[in-house]
């Protein structure tokens, strides 16, 4: 009898601990979710933006250890780009492209504000193009921060425990080969070029699918034709001939990444009749041109959705 009653006390003991240990953990509070997908989560700005991660499967890959730099577009960026798709909302968008959209957004590394310069740096996202290279974004601090000419930063250096968060007013599309000459300022004169009368229409072409491999003159390189062609300068050069010198910069279709150039490989761009021009390797990437003239590769690997771009310190001219 007293081995029972023994018994049931040790009983109503062990249930009160365990009742008071369970009632105790319930007081305890969970840690803080400082991740990136944390600190999205709690700003009520970024509803779309976390309703698009977890429906791309990146919201935990966002509270990883990281660290990722993330360009954070808010629900009037989210609600804005919409508008301009065939799309209602986030979740019509095919989770395929969703994904490389919102990866266009995050960076590796944490890169704060004050260590962002004018220039490209590389996205996690991915085009048709290439799959091994990642799409390029460009950075131009000039006033304030715009990344490929479409989207500022309103909010920088919201820290997290993975990461940096910089917000942004627009969604940042997939670029293009256009999206990217736009963007750049040091690209204006052959932007102007390309858009002037009587060319093709080369934004459309050079929107499509491609790939494209883009040898792009930078303005330095237009002032330095328009003094080489002095007295008329680039005026003096037909509609029709200028259509050929900016044919004479473009390869398709192609995806030509700076690893792939060899010396002495010979180029055929999309110039009609065929001109090709070779590449020099020695003393530093070059390409000489129909003409013998020389122009340094000066920027490579500017990755778009469909194609790359390399930067080029003089205008190729084809024999006209």
């Amino acid at each position: 009898m007293k081995k029972l009653l023994k018994l049931k006390v040790f009983a109503i003991i062990l249930f009160f601990f365990f009742f008071v240990s369970c009632d105790n953990n319930d007081d305890v509070p969970m840690p803080a979710d400082n991740t990136i997908t944390g600190l999205a989560v709690k700003n009520p700005n970024l509803k779309i933006l976390v309703q698009a991660l977890t429906r791309a499967e990146l919201a935990t890959t966002l509270q990883g250890t990281g660290p990722f730099t993330v360009f954070a577009p808010t629900d009037a960026a989210f609600t804005a780009f919409l508008k301009t798709t065939q799309y209602a909302t986030i979740n019509d968008v095919p989770k395929d492209v969703l994904t490389q959209i919102l990866l266009n957004h995050v960076v590796s590394g944490s890169v704060k504000s004050t260590a962002l310069t004018t220039g490209y740096i590389k996205t996690l996202a991915k085009g048709s193009a290439s799959v091994t290279n990642t799409l390029s974004m460009y950075v131009d601090i000039t006033s304030s921060v715009k990344l490929n000419g479409v989207a500022n930063v309103t909010i920088a250096d919201v820290i997290a425990s993975n990461g940096v968060i910089h917000v942004v007013d627009a969604v940042i599309g997939l670029p293009t080969i256009v999206t990217h000459a736009l963007a750049n300022k040091n690209f204006s004169s052959l932007v102007s070029a390309l858009t002037g009368a009587g060319q093709p229409d080369f934004v459309t072409i050079l929107s499509g699918t491609g790939p494209f491999t883009v040898f792009a003159p930078t303005n330095t390189a237009f002032t330095a034709l328009n003094a080489e062609l002095a007295p008329g300068g680039i005026a003096s050069v037909s509609a029709a001939n200028l259509t050929k010198v900016l044919q004479y910069h473009v390869v398709s279709p192609a995806n030509v990444l700076a690893a792939t150039l060899t010396e002495g490989q010979m180029v055929t761009p999309i110039l009609t009749p065929a001109q090709k021009f070779t590449i020099q390797l020695t003393g530093g990437a070059k390409i000489k041109d129909a003409n013998n003239r020389l122009s340094n590769i000066i920027i490579t690997d500017v990755q778009c959705a469909n194609g790359v771009i390399h930067a080029v310190d003089r205008v190729l001219l084809p024999v006209l």
